[in-house]
């Protein structure tokens, strides 16, 4: 052709010269027409055979098949050349060399993969028909092919060798051609492992490690996965489960064959499924060794199924909606002795075996003299009953559109072997010289195509699927820094959410909730004296410990009990020792109950807070939790009166919990709700206990002046101020005293602001000879410190009065730090009498059993530890909620443990018995124990506890002034 690459028309791309044919033109023309029908729909696919009329043409004709690959190339068309040239020194025969052509068509390369629109294609079926074929042509085979008739003993221990050696070299080849593209191999591995490896990822974050963890737990999956798919001589992993495979082991096509054995796959059985590849890959082999038209049409087969595949629409990657060109396959000049006939003929019998569509275009050009070699007769002669070839019409008036249609409307009947003699999916175009006559440069034309990238293209591509990936990642960390800012234990997706970050007082946070999974309070522990800290982990440790034991040996045969307690601590709220009284005493039930009884006890631990000041929080996660856990029949604890107290009581009323509270004093709890069990004194009968002091301390005609001081609990959460308060004022009118203006005193940075408090009540006209302090035990030392320093109260005699939050103050008689002031007496309730009670229970003896820091002592009612009555009231509460879940000896539902519980009746307790038969719903109990203490500086400067009187519970023996007199009384009894 001349000309070429002097001027080229406009809408040529890429420079491309352009079709320089009329019959060029034409052909360009029908192949983009077809390829616009690929986009939207399955158009079957001829091949497409180019012709002279003339032999002299024969030339023209193959350099118009060069002009349609070039410009197909420009189009962007994915399109590979067989090699058609004559091979030096080869002696094949026409049907394995059609084979041959089709071997290297299995390199993505040869499809033109640096101008593609879309990745590489793989050909994974292609290859693993190759690697079986090399496998069979392999030289060691030779010797260890069977030579006895099949069926016979010799011929099938013949048979049984030749498969394991076989399989010898196909594991030696990795069941893949012998020098695959390198590229090709790290592809199919990371296609193969990455799966699992987001598998083993995601499987690690169900743990909630940090980020780095999971990471490494995917790669390090993925790299063991791939080392041990590459051991030498092996076979690879997994192999049954390649897509190749179970093409290979399903495709009716090989079941012809498979003569021999029957083969099936499951995923889950790879013993089996290794045993059917082997059977089949056996089979196979033997007929590609026989030769004939088989291993090509397996080929061709192989082909088929792979350029499908890279096609489908329905593909996790959608590749069939970017990829909206099909794949052409060009034969410059098919002929008889190079196979490029053979292979036509295989594919239209392939195609017509199997009936399927598959996207493949092959356009060949083939010498006037062999265009009769493609009828099924190959006699040269064309068939009688053919239509009239379209060549004989006008070209210029038939389009070659007309000729495709005609050959799909008869492409189904044509199939049938009795209705033509030709091969049905070849599409014969006959080109008279006319059309194959060069035209003048100007006049030669390219067909446009169609080159706007599908939207599937740009929404569903890897750099769409990279900015989704950054987005997520963005979302990850920032929804795990939340996760991380929001709960106590979380990992990069995932968080226990039973336990939650809250403000501490002062600052930081608070880990609070309820503990389940690997959280642990003590690990969140801020404040406090160390060894209060410590005490708190070592207690933590062993119930966590003494949970792991019921649930591994009793399983069938336990309940749940939550203790929910202040288990933290603050720079404002420091002391945890009250969290870590309650809670020795709770493990000192729980152990001594797994000891003894049949339905063993365990308990989960729930933290409100420094000062319980999120015990709402605390609740909603209890009952949350109860909603997934049966065994969880109660709650103990929430020993602070605040102004939530009602919220929580009410939300366990309705997740069905009742509560047993040791040191929970509310008054009005117990009328208000039916799930509410306290040990302790209610603050109005702590108010009248302390009227009998009162009365004592009034001097009979005449006046005398009373005051209540109380915290100010405005900012704060605190009731229990604000009920002492009440009820202390009202039991001092009731005395007769006259009472001065209430006072409230501020707490600042957790430090009491008293100092004009006391100089107010000192300089005061009337100065007060009973103050009623409504405060906490914390503010005690600051109180007695401002109104010793005050000289105008030297001389005055004044008795404080107090409820029992003064029971955990440790005075300096009992070795403690605390202490009152000259001329100043202190009178305060305590909630558990322990001393009539200590003959009567083994509490003590089991103290000094389990509890760690009391190995080896002796230990009393009055020991040091045991003084504020907490251990005591938490261990009572448990035992009397256990009492209840496991009536009969068999764990009871949380319904029944209610119920049950107002008919426990405990002898033998810290605090005396736990009675709860005579208290109907929404009535308060009278058998509370209760203590009235006086401490009073001694000529020594010590601060000396006196018990003035008391009662155990169990007993309604009212207490009265005779028995709680304030003279004559000797220190500490």
């Amino acid at each position: 052709m001349q000309g070429r690459g002097q001027s080229f028309p406009q809408d040529c791309p890429g420079g491309h010269p352009g079709m320089s044919t009329e019959a060029g033109i034409d052909v360009q023309r029908q192949l983009e027409s077809l390829i616009q029908d690929f986009r939207t729909g399955d158009p079957p696919m001829p091949v497409i055979v180019l012709h002279a009329e003339d032999p002299a043409d024969d030339d023209r004709v193959t350099e118009l098949v060069d002009e349609l690959r070039e410009g197909q190339q420009r189009h962007g068309t994915r399109l590979a050349v067989a090699p058609t040239e004559p091979q030096p020194g080869d002696h094949l025969d026409p049907t394995a060399r059609a084979a041959r052509l089709l071997r290297d068509l299995g390199d993505s390369r040869k499809w033109g993969d640096r101008s593609a629109a879309y990745r590489p294609y793989s050909f994974p079926r292609l290859g693993l028909v190759r690697a079986l074929q090399e496998a069979t042509d392999d030289p060691e085979m030779r010797e260890h092919w069977p030579t006895s008739p099949a069926g016979t003993p010799d011929g099938n221990a013949q048979r049984e060798q030749a498969q394991i050696h076989l399989l010898r070299i196909l594991a030696r080849q990795r069941w893949r051609p012998r020098r695959p593209p390198r590229r090709q191999i790290l592809l199919t591995d990371v296609q193969q492992f990455l799966p699992m490896g987001v598998l083993g990822a995601f499987t690690a974050l169900l743990t909630r490690p940090e980020w780095y963890v999971a990471v490494l737990a995917g790669v390090g999956l993925m790299i063991l996965l791939a080392v041990l798919n590459h051991v030498p001589g092996r076979a690879p992993l997994f192999l049954w489960l390649r897509r190749e495979s179970r093409w290979f082991l399903t495709t009716t096509f090989l079941q012809s064959a498979a003569r021999r054995q029957s083969t099936s796959v499951r995923l889950l059985r790879p013993v089996r499924s290794w045993g059917a590849i082997a059977a089949r890959a056996y089979d196979v082999a033997e007929a590609m060794r026989e030769g004939g038209p088989f291993p090509l049409q397996l080929y061709v087969l192989a082909l088929f199924e792979d350029l499908r595949d890279n096609h489908r629409r329905g593909s996790w990657d959608l590749r069939g909606f970017k990829r909206t060109r099909p794949p052409v396959l060009f034969l410059r000049r098919a002929g008889r002795e190079n196979g490029g006939i053979e292979l036509i003929r295989a594919v239209s019998d392939v195609r017509s075996r199997r009936s399927e569509l598959d996207p493949l275009l092959i356009v060949a050009g083939v010498a006037a003299d062999d265009a009769a070699l493609l009828d099924r007769g190959a006699d040269g002669d064309p068939p009688a009953d053919r239509a009239q070839s379209p060549s004989r019409l006008s070209r210029r008036r038939q389009r070659l559109r007309d000729w495709y249609d005609e050959w799909a409307g008869n492409l189904r009947a044509d199939q049938s072997p009795s209705r033509t003699n030709a091969l049905p999916w070849v599409l014969r175009i006959p080109l008279p010289r006319e059309e194959l006559v060069q035209l003048r440069e100007t006049e030669w034309r390219c067909v446009r195509a169609r080159h706007r990238p599908p939207l599937v293209r740009v929404v569903w591509s890897a750099h769409s699927l990279l900015l989704v990936l950054v987005l997520a990642v963005t979302t990850g960390v920032v929804h795990s820094r939340e996760l991380h800012r929001t709960y106590c234990s979380a990992g990069l997706l995932t968080a226990n959410r039973d336990t939650e970050r809250r403000p501490a007082p002062g600052d930081g946070t608070e880990c609070v909730g309820i503990a389940t999974g690997d959280v642990r309070f003590g690990a969140y522990l801020r404040g406090g004296t160390d060894e209060e800290a410590r005490r708190l982990r070592d207690l933590e440790k062993l119930v966590h410990a003494e949970n792991a034991e019921v649930l591994r040996d009793h399983s069938e045969a336990y309940v749940t009990v939550v203790y929910a307690g202040p288990l933290s601590s603050s720079p404002v709220e420091s002391s945890l020792v009250k969290g870590a009284e309650e809670l020795a005493g709770v493990y000192l039930a729980q152990r001594v109950v797994n000891e003894n009884y049949t339905v063993k006890l365990r308990v989960l631990l729930a933290n409100g807070g420094a000062d319980m000041g999120h015990q709402r929080v605390t609740a909603d996660a209890i009952a949350r939790y109860a909603d997934r856990d049966p065994t969880v029949v109660g709650v103990v604890g929430f020993g602070r009166d605040l102004e939530s107290s009602s919220d929580v009581t009410d939300r366990l009323h309705a997740a069905g919990l009742p509560i047993v509270s040791g040191t929970n004093s509310a008054t009005y709890l117990p009328k208000d709700f039916s799930n509410w069990f306290s040990l302790a004194a209610p603050d109005e009968h702590q108010a009248e206990a302390l009227g009998l002091i009162a009365e004592q301390l009034r001097t009979p005609g005449k006046d005398s002046y009373a005051l209540v001081l109380a915290r100010d609990t405005e900012k704060s959460q605190d009731r229990y101020t604000g009920e002492q308060a009440f009820y202390g004022g009202e039991m001092l009118k009731q005395k007769g005293f006259r009472l001065l203006p209430e006072r409230r005193y501020r707490v600042a940075n957790g430090k009491p602001e008293l100092r004009l408090h006391a100089e107010n009540i000192c300089s005061g006209e009337q100065v007060p000879s009973v103050i009623y302090f409504a405060g906490r035990v914390e503010d005690i030392g600051s109180l007695m410190t401002q109104l010793g320093t005050e000289v105008d109260c030297a001389d005055k005699d004044i008795s404080i009065l107090t409820g029992d939050d003064l029971s955990k103050a440790r005075f300096s008689g009992t070795g403690g730090r605390d202490g009152v002031t000259p001329r100043i007496t202190l009178y305060h309730a305590a909630l558990a009498e322990l001393e009539e009670a200590a003959s009567r229970t083994t509490f003590y003896e089991d103290a000094a059993h389990h509890l760690p820091w009391l190995e080896g002592r002796k230990v009393t009612y009055d020991d040091a530890e045991f003084s504020s009555g907490q251990t005591a009231l938490s261990h009572d509460a448990t035992r009397a909620l256990h009492w209840a879940a496991s009536l009969g000896d068999a764990p009871q539902s949380r319904t029944a443990t209610w119920v049950n519980l107002r008919g426990v009746e405990l002898d033998g307790m810290a605090t005396g018995k736990i009675d709860f038969t005579h208290t109907p719903p929404y009535r308060e109990r009278r058998d509370h124990s209760i203590v009235l203490k006086r401490v009073r500086r001694t000529p020594d400067g010590v601060s000396e506890t006196t018990v003035l009187c008391s009662r155990p519970a169990g007993t309604t023996e009212e207490l009265t002034a005779e028995k709680c007199s304030i003279r004559g009384r000797a220190p500490g009894g």
